[in-house]
């Protein structure tokens, strides 16, 4: 490889590493939403077999009957947090089961929104041993949340895609260069150059994308916190939450 095209390539390259780590997920008192399955294909568990996962899913079956059951001697809002619980563990436990299967990375993301929405159910019940304002704002903590985990795993799948393209375009750029000219081996440099810069640039669409689904939510959570106060109190909470969050 030319001085020129090593020049190009450690440019490309190091686009995509300033692109950084993506933000860390909203902390919120009314829901915690796990996210940390990883997208590689790689990291995840080797693909089981149909007797596995036919067994798997008898398991999955059996532990939902039992949890239901046990939220019927339940009453009130207790019962119904009892029965979200239930049907959330049910619903992660396939996804889950379903990525083990047949590792992928879309099967891994269908497993992080399995969460989110699991959680979410809960703590929206949760919210309902409240009242007025402050159920409101518990249900508005709760859908951000949601949202966050969700724009989260979102921009981490567009992440992993983008890097997994640039390195599957320059692999076979470097394949069609390897025992060739230098003008070969100069436009194979060039095109993992470009290939980098492309995925740094689908990089920063994706976390703009999730800061703004994040930003959105949060105001709405500010907004709603607004609605308990009066007169010159609630103007300057919402002149304050528009100016945090960019309204």
């Amino acid at each position: 490889m030319t001085r020129a095209g090593m020049s190009k390539f450690a440019s490309g390259t190091h686009l995509l590493n300033n692109q950084g780590k993506l933000m860390n997920t909203f902390k919120r008192t009314a829901i915690a939403v796990a996210i940390g399955l990883a997208f590689s294909t790689g990291a995840m568990a080797q693909a089981m077999s149909k007797v596995e996962y036919k067994s798997g899913k008898d398991a999955i079956s059996a532990d939902y009957k039992a949890a239901k059951a046990a939220c019927a001697s339940m009453t009130g809002n207790a019962k119904d947090i009892c029965k979200a619980e239930a049907s959330g563990k049910e619903k992660v436990a396939k996804a889950e089961l379903e990525a083990k299967y047949k590792p992928s990375k879309d099967k891994s993301y269908k497993v992080r929104v399995a969460m989110a929405d699991a959680a979410y159910a809960v703590a929206k019940e949760k919210c309902d041993d409240l009242a007025g304002n402050g159920k409101n704002v518990c249900r508005k903590e709760a859908k951000a949340a949601e949202v966050t985990a969700k724009a989260d795993a979102k921009a981490q799948m567009k992440t992993v895609n983008a890097r997994d393209k640039a390195a599957d375009t320059s692999a076979k750029a470097e394949v069609k260069s390897a025992d060739t000219s230098i003008k070969a081996s100069d436009k194979a440099a060039n095109t993992t150059a470009n290939a980098n810069i492309k995925a740094g640039e689908k990089i920063t669409e994706a976390r703009k994308d999730a800061t703004a689904d994040k930003r959105d939510a949060n105001y709405a959570v500010a907004k709603e916190k607004c609605d308990a106060l009066a007169g010159d109190a609630k103007t300057n909470c919402m002149n304050d939450a528009k100016a945090r969050f960019g309204k």
